[in-house]
């Protein structure tokens, strides 16, 4: 990370972290390891990276402001 005291280092993964909490996790928790990890990662691979919008990419998903990206600069 950068230098000690830059409250800007964690900021990106704060936000995921409480999106996922927001947005996924059941109120009440899950029941088993199993079922979390498949669930949380289905919500990261799948929703929030591929569908879920977000307002730093003008309201495209990470996947697709990616591919937008890579089409631009001829790296496809």
């Amino acid at each position: 990370m950068s230098r000690r005291g830059n409250c800007w280092d964690n900021a990106p993964m704060e936000r995921l972290f409480r999106s996922l909490k927001t947005e996924w996790i059941p109120a009440l928790g899950y029941t088993a390891l199993h079922t979390a990890r498949q669930d949380i990662g289905d919500y990261l691979m799948g929703y929030y990276n591929r569908q879920r919008p977000h307002a730093f990419n003008d309201g495209v998903s990470p996947v697709a402001a990616e591919e937008k990206l890579n089409v631009l600069s001829g790296i496809s």
